[in-house]
């Protein structure tokens, strides 16, 4: 995929951007995530702490904790095409703290991991069915492989 056929909406919504991936390697990633995609692709990408995603996760879902990666699907109005294909939010704390918890060789695979993660959640991934796992699971291993990662660790959604 062209890199003119990728929109992204980076949004760094945290207090402290030390070492956060850059807008590049989030492209990077992107492009991995949906090379098989021929149209145009916008997304946003919005890093935030920990009271933030506390916050999305209990107004959203109902939990109220801070959570590593949230997906909200853009649904076009009827009649509307547009290349959006919603927002993706990051919690850098949850992530970087999985990390070290889990030995993640590279923060970096954690970061693509949750990318990846959030982006499948967009394209309809889901796993709340033993069957729907497996087969997320699957694809997420496939693509941060493509990304020049080994698996990232083990799988845990919460």
């Amino acid at each position: 995929m062209a890199n003119n056929q990728i929109i992204l909406d980076l949004q760094l919504a945290c207090k402290n951007l030390h070492g956060l991936p850059n807008r590049k390697l989030f492209r990077s990633w992107m492009r991995n995530i949906f090379f098989t995609y021929k149209k145009k692709i916008e997304l946003t990408i919005r890093i935030v702490d920990v009271k933030e995603m506390r916050y999305l996760n209990w107004y959203y879902l109902g939990k109220n904790c801070p959570t590593n990666v949230l997906s909200f699907p853009f649904v076009s109005p009827l009649g509307i095409k547009s290349p959006l294909l919603g927002d993706i939010v990051l919690c850098r704390q949850v992530i970087e703290h999985e990390s070290k918890k889990r030995n993640v060789p590279s923060t970096s695979a954690h970061w693509a991991h949750m990318m990846i993660h959030g982006s499948l959640h967009l394209l309809g991934y889901n796993h709340l069915l033993d069957e729907e796992a497996i087969l997320m699971k699957r694809t997420e291993i496939s693509i941060l492989q493509q990304c020049g990662y080994q698996t990232c660790c083990s799988i845990i959604h919460r």
